[in-house]
């Protein structure tokens, strides 16, 4: 699984980082791994999931967190998840 997060503001994105997980953990394990990862290397709090956020995952494995999602201050607009290969 390939996951693509990317930071936003002012619709520019300002950074991007890839994850690859070729484990054999649950398709769930992978995503929550790799925003910890993606989290830890762009030096951020782990963003909340919130209703809308997981709605928007399950439908287009595309998720974005926006600053309600984040229990510190963020220095973006918001943060998309992406999943751009599945195992």
């Amino acid at each position: 699984m390939r996951i693509w997060a990317r930071q936003f503001k002012d619709t520019r994105m300002l950074c991007d980082e890839l994850v690859v997980d070729n484990s054999t953990e649950t398709r769930t394990h992978k995503v929550f791994n790799a925003i910890e990862k993606i989290s830890k290397n762009m030096d951020l709090p782990q963003p909340i999931w919130l209703e809308r956020n997981i709605k928007s995952f399950k439908q287009n494995s595309v998720v974005r967190f926006e600053k309600d999602s984040f229990i510190e201050e963020v220095p973006f607009d918001y943060l998309e998840i992406r999943v751009i290969e599945e195992d």
